[in-house]
C-alpha cells in the first residue's frame, strides 16, 4: 500500500487538530486561572525554589510551557521579574511541561478517549451558552481537551502502518544504525520539528506515536525529546526580538539552560537510558528495549527525570547564567531627545493587566525623577547634584546665588506635556480593554492621580519660581531671607524624596516624609505670622507682602504634592479615597 499525498495531508490535518485542541484547552485554562497565576508570578520573591515551584505550578495548570515562558518574557520586559527570578520560573516550567507527556501517554495510549471525546465536545459546548464567564471558560477547556484527544486519535490513524508500508522502515533504518551520530541526527530532527510546529507538546505526541508504531527505538525517541527541549526555546526568543534587553536576556537564559541540560545528558546518554529502563521496569512496565509498546511510558519517564535532574543541577548556577546572559545582551541606554517622548509605554505590554500597570508605573517614575525633579530644582535656582549630596540645606541655599532664569513653561512643554498625555491615554486603554480586578483598576486610578498631581506641581512651582528669581536679586534682605527659607524647605523635601526613592530602608524615609507633610499646616501659620510682622514693621512693601501670601500657599501645596506623588509611586499603595478617585478621573488645567 502506497502512502500518498492524500495521506500526508491527512497527517498534517490531524496534527493541526491536535494543536487546535491544545490551544483551545490552554486558552480556556488561562482565562480560568490566568489572573491568579499572573498575580503569583508578578509578586513572587527572589527565592529560586519558589520561582521553580511557581513555574511548575503555572505550566501544570495551563498545560503550555510556551505560554508560561512568553508570560515570563513579558513580565521581564516590564521589569516585574528580575533575571534570576525569570530563570528560576523557566526551570519550573520545564518540569511542568512533562505533565503533558504523561497526559498523552496515560490517556492517549492506555485509555481509549475516542469513545468519550465527541460527547465531551457536546457537553462543553452546552457550557458556552452560560451567561457566567467562568462557566463559558470551563466549556472552552472541556472542548479543547476533547479536541486534543480527537486529534491524537486521528494522528495515530494517519501514521503509516509499517506492515503495509515496509519502505518507511527501510528508509528510517538507514539513519538508525549509525550509533551516536543517529542520536545527534534525531536530536536535530526533534529540534527542527518543534521549531516548525511551535509546540513541544505536538512534537512529543508525534514522538510517542512513532515509538508506539515501532518506527524508532527508545534511544532515538529520547534524542528527539532532547531536541524538543532546545526547539521550545525558539518561541521565547522570537517573542523577545521586539522586547527590550531584559526580555532578550530572559529568552537567552532559557536557551542556555536547555542547551546545557542537553549537553550533560548527551555525555551520560546511554547509562542514563539504562537507568530509565530499570526504573520503568520497577514501576511495572516492560523494558523499552524489548517491547515497543512500553516506549511511550519510558519516554515520559525519561522526560520527567531529565528535567527534574537538570533543574536540580543548574539551580545552583542561576547567578552565573544570569551574569553570562548580561554579558551577551548588554543594557541598552535610552537616548535623550529634544522633545521628550514616552520611554517605556509599549502596546505589547497591554497584553496582561500586570505588565500594563507595571509599564505605567515605570513611565510615571521616570517622569517624576527626571523631569519634575529637574523643573522644581531649577525653578528655585538649585542644582540637583546639591540636593543629592550630603551638604546641609542651609549651606546649599547660601551658596546658590545664581539666577537660573528657568523657563518653566518651556520645560513643561518639552519634558512633561507629551508624556503626561500618553500616560493618561495608555491608562485609559488599560482600563477599557483589559479585564482588571477592582484592585488593579484602583491602582491605575492612582497612577493617573499621581500624574495629575505632577502637572499641579509644575503650576505651583511656576508661580513660586517667578518670585524666587525676582527677589533673589532684591536689595531688601528681609524678602530675600523669606524666599531663601522657602527654597531651604524644598531642598529638604526633595532630598528625603530622593533617599526614599533610592535607599533600601524606605520606611525610615517614608516616616520623615510624613513628618514633613504634617508640618506644612503649622508652617503656613508660622509664615503668616512672619509676613504680618514684616508688614507691621514696614520692612517689606505691599507688593512683596502680596507675593509672599500667595507663595506660602504655593510652597505648601508644592510640598504636599511632591510627597503624595512619591507615596503613590514608591510607597506601599492603598486604595484611593473617594475624593481622590474623583480628582483622578479629571484632567488638570494646562500649564501653558
Amino acid at each position: 500500500m502506497e502512502y500518498g499525498i492524500a495521506d500526508i495531508l491527512k497527517l498534517i490535518g490531524s496534527l493541526g487538530l491536535f494543536l487546535f485542541g491544545m490551544k483551545v484547552m490552554s486558552d480556556g485554562l488561562l482565562k480560568l486561572a490566568g489572573s491568579r497565576m499572573r498575580t503569583i508570578l508578578a509578586t513572587m520573591t527572589s527565592n529560586r525554589f519558589l520561582g521553580i515551584a511557581t513555574g511548575f505550578l503555572i505550566t501544570s495548570v495551563i498545560q503550555s510551557s510556551s505560554a508560561t515562558t512568553l508570560m515570563v518574557v513579558s513580565f521581564s520586559n516590564a521589569s516585574l521579574l528580575t533575571l534570576p527570578e525569570a530563570i528560576s520560573v523557566i526551570m519550573g516550567a520545564n518540569i511542568g511541561t512533562t505533565i503533558t507527556a504523561w497526559l498523552i501517554t496515560l490517556l492517549g495510549f492506555k485509555v481509549s478517549m475516542s469513545s468519550i471525546a465527541l460527547p465531551l465536545v457536546g457537553f462543553g459546548f452546552l457550557f458556552t451558552f452560560s451567561k457566567k464567564e467562568q462557566t463559558k471558560n470551563w466549556g472552552e477547556f472541556i472542548i479543547g481537551f476533547a479536541i486534543l484527544f480527537i486529534g491524537l486519535q486521528f494522528l495515530k490513524e494517519a501514521m503509516p502502518n509499517i506492515n503495509e508500508n515496509p519502505q518507511i522502515l527501510e528508509f528510517l533504518s538507514r539513519y538508525t544504525n549509525a550509533g551516536f551520530w543517529s542520536v545527534l541526527l534525531f536530536l536535530f530532527i526533534g529540534t527542527l520539528l518543534t521549531v516548525i510546529i511551535q509546540s513541544s507538546s505536538a512534537t512529543m505526541a508525534l514522538t510517542l506515536i512513532m515509538t508506539a508504531e515501532g518506527w524508532i527505538p527508545f534511544e532515538l525517541a529520547a534524542a528527539m525529546v532532547l531536541g524538543e527541549n532546545i526547539g521550545t526555546t525558539i518561541t521565547a526568543n522570537l517573542a523577545a526580538i521586539v522586547g527590550n534587553y531584559q526580555a532578550k536576556r530572559t529568552a537567552r537564559a532559557h536557551l542556555i539552560f536547555n542547551v546545557l541540560g542537553v549537553v550533560w545528558m548527551l555525555l551520560l546518554f546511554y547509562p542514563f537510558l539504562q537507568m530509565i529502563s530499570w526504573l520503568a521496569q520497577q514501576l511495572g512496565s516492560p523494558s523499552p528495549y524489548l517491547v515497543a509498546a512500553a516506549i511511550p511510558v519510558a519516554i515520559s519517564l525519561f522526560h520527567t527525570v531529565f528535567n527534574i535532574l537538570n533543574t536540580f543541577i543548574l539551580v545552583w548556577f542561576i547567578k552565573p547564567i544570569a551574569r553570562l546572559v548580561e554579558k551577551m545582551v548588554p543594557e541598552k541606554v535610552l537616548p535623550e531627545k529634544a522633545i521628550e517622548e514616552p520611554k517605556y509605554l509599549d502596546e505589547k505590554m497591554l497584553k496582561y493587566p500586570e505588565t500594563a500597570i507595571a509599564t505605567l508605573i515605570k513611565e510615571s517614575k521616570f517622569l517624576y525623577k527626571k523631569a519634575i525633579f529637574e523643573i522644581v530644582a531649577h525653578a528655585l535656582n538649585i542644582h540637583r547634584s546639591d540636593i543629592k549630596s550630603g551638604v546641609k540645606a542651609k549651606k546649599i541655599i547660601q551658596q546658590s546665588t545664581e539666577n537660573f532664569k528657568t523657563d518653566v513653561r518651556e520645560l513643561y512643554m518639552r519634558k512633561v506635556k507629551t508624556i503626561y498625555g500618553e500616560i493618561i491615554k495608555y491608562a485609559a486603554i488599560t482600563q477599557s480593554t483589559l479585564d482588571l480586578t477592582e484592585s488593579q483598576n484602583e491602582r491605575v486610578m492612582q497612577i493617573k492621580l499621581a500624574n495629575r498631581k505632577m502637572v499641579e506641581i509644575i503650576r505651583d512651582v511656576l508661580e513660586l519660581g517667578k518670585n524666587v528669581s525676582l527677589y533673589s536679586e532684591s536689595d531688601n534682605p528681609h524678602i530675600k531671607k523669606v524666599y531663601d527659607s522657602f527654597r531651604k524647605k524644598v531642598v529638604k523635601v526633595l532630598r528625603v524624596i530622593y533617599l526614599f526613592r533610592t535607599e533600601k530602608d524606605r520606611e525610615l524615609y517614608h516616616q520623615k516624609l510624613l513628618i514633613l507633610k504634617k508640618h506644612t499646616n503649622k508652617d503656613i501659620q508660622k509664615s503668616n505670622r512672619e509676613i504680618n510682622r514684616l508688614i507691621r514693621q514696614d520692612l517689606i512693601t505691599i507688593n512683596m507682602a502680596s507675593s509672599l501670601v500667595n507663595d506660602v500657599d504655593n510652597l505648601n501645596d508644592l510640598i504636599k504634592l511632591l510627597i503624595e506623588v512619591a507615596e503613590i509611586l514608591y510607597g506601599d499603595w492603598k486604595p484611593l479615597e473617594n475624593e481622590d478617585k474623583d480628582h483622578a478621573a479629571t484632567e488638570p488645567q494646562a500649564v501653558a
